[in-house]
């Protein structure tokens, strides 16, 4: 593991775009990336998304953290209060942004571990400003923050130093800067399998309920085909059911447990599989949850969705494509549209706009490009925005290669989580 530089730098995007002052009106994509030849530290940059303006699609400025490794996941969207949280997922650091003045983003906190646990994954903002987050490893004295493979849905990404074997890491509620308030292991004495590691979770208040995840990022851990989803007592955090998903006709779907996504009806969930399956969990409140494979996607590594109304979208690699499927009747999903990003882009990470109208989507560890999708919510429509490109170029998208992303750091940024601003 690369030593943490001691501060955190900001540094300004140098030369000639203009930065626009933020207003209400004006929408920005927030890029969490890094680079590629991992010599220069991640960074948080500043993209004009607003269709109206004369710079959009130029990236405005950028913030750096004074770290090196593969920037991970942010948050699906930034909190109320303008806020965000990213990680380094190799090297299990995540940063708080402050993100209120959109072209003047800093960094306002950083952890590392909490509560016994290291590398967390996925934030989950709670009713009471609270965040709930899993974390993929117990800590340990001897517990590497990087392991020597790549990460799952981003196998073209290597990660630092080796590590030894993990154990199984659980669930954290804590504030937004780390800082635990009640937290629980996701071993659980009643199943065989020991190699649960939390990826993603979310929430159902109503039912007092969250339901977790269990994939591995590292890729090395080829014995844990994470095939689990666990329940969960979401006022006290009691472990209370760990289920193997069932096989899909091809028979690999349920491995690798990614987003659990609640239905419209807030009582049932969607969740997908990296193996590309769809499954529906139903009774998460009764003593005995049913989960139903509902739908398959082509081939592997399918990565993050979005469930926007009755519609949900997929990242497809396999078809170098985002797919909309009409999820009205959950049991019989069908698909109504989808929108192909080119041959050489593989789809990976997306998030949606406040008017759930606009997609980000970018190809991390794949392809080099971020692209706008245009979605339309009374038909499930997906449309490429052909006017989100490169001073210069006509091919959708922006390159993330060969340009200057701050000072002193010319070259291919790798990007993952990406939102719009709020």
């Amino acid at each position: 593991m690369r030593k943490l530089w001691g501060a955190i730098l900001l540094t300004g995007l140098l030369g000639s775009t203009r930065i626009r002052e933020a207003g209400p009106a004006h929408s920005y994509v927030f890029m969490w990336a890094g680079d590629s030849a991992l010599k220069k530290s991640d960074f948080l940059a500043v993209i004009d998304a607003d269709p109206a303006s004369p710079d959009y699609g130029r990236v405005l400025t950028s913030v750096t953290v004074g770290a090196i490794g593969h920037p991970h996941h942010t948050e699906a969207k930034i909190a109320a209060d303008g806020h965000l949280l990213a990680n380094d997922f190799t090297l299990g650091h995540t940063w708080l942004f402050d993100l209120t003045d959109a072209v003047h983003p800093r960094a306002l906190a950083s952890f590392q571990d909490v509560a016994g646990f290291s590398h967390p994954h996925t934030f989950i903002r709670l009713a009471d400003g609270r965040v709930l987050s899993t974390f993929q490893y117990k800590a340990t004295g001897a517990q590497a923050h990087a392991q020597s493979a790549g990460m799952r849905g981003m196998p073209d990404m290597k990660m630092g130093a080796s590590g030894g074997p993990h154990s199984t890491g659980g669930l954290v509620e804590m504030d937004e800067r780390g800082r635990p308030i009640r937290s629980r292991s996701a071993a659980d004495p009643a199943i065989r399998d020991t190699m649960i590691y939390p990826y993603s979770v979310t929430t159902l208040p109503s039912l007092d309920r969250a339901i977790s995840t269990t994939t591995d990022m590292n890729l090395a851990d080829s014995a844990a085909t994470s095939q689990w989803i666990q329940i969960w007592r979401l006022s006290d955090l009691q472990l209370l059911h760990s289920i193997a998903l069932p096989p899909g006709p091809r028979g690999d779907e349920n491995k690798y447990t990614g987003e659990p996504l609640v239905l419209p009806d807030g009582r049932s969930v969607y969740v997908h599989t990296f193996n590309c399956g769809l499954y529906l969990v139903r009774g998460l409140a009764s003593a005995r949850p049913t989960t139903q494979f509902v739908y398959g996607f082509s081939g592997k590594d399918c990565g993050v969705p979005i469930l926007t109304s009755h519609y949900w979208l997929q990242t497809v690699p396999d078809a170098h494509a985002l797919v909309a499927l009409d999820i009205a009747n959950p049991e019989h999903p069908r698909e109504v549209s989808r929108v192909v990003v080119g041959a050489n882009e593989f789809p990976h990470w997306i998030a949606i706009d406040h008017t759930a109208r606009r997609v980000v989507l970018n190809s991390a560890g794949h392809g080099s490009r971020l692209f706008i999708i245009n979605f339309d919510p009374a038909t499930g429509a997906l449309t490429m925005d052909r006017r989100f490109h490169d001073v210069g170029s006509n091919a959708p998208g922006i390159s993330m290669s060969g340009r200057a992303w701050f000072s002193g750091f010319t070259g291919t940024a790798i990007p993952h989580g990406s939102v719009f601003s709020n």
